[in-house]
């Protein structure tokens, strides 16, 4: 009885895969399209406040903290390659 309850545990087991804990490369990321007025602000506010991406996103309308990390690092991962 014992065997039988450890094999169906184990057979759910697999199925949970934490597939969204992996890191994916800024390679793989596509680039976020900015108007020139949000670019400046970010970079303004990224001045002012650092890595506060959060805080950031609060002042652009209809932007997540996630699009606006992903844009930073992309647009200085090129400029870093341009060097």
């Amino acid at each position: 009885m014992d065997t039988q309850r450890k094999s169906k545990h184990l057979k759910t087991n697999p199925t949970i895969v934490a597939s969204s804990s992996e890191e994916v490369s800024s390679l793989e990321w596509e680039e976020i399209a900015m108007a020139q007025e949000e670019e400046d602000l970010i970079s303004r506010m990224y001045k002012l406040v650092g890595e506060r991406w959060d805080l950031i996103a609060g002042r652009i309308p209809g932007r997540t903290a996630e699009e606006i990390e992903r844009f930073w690092v992309m647009k200085n991962h090129r400029r870093s390659q341009l060097r």
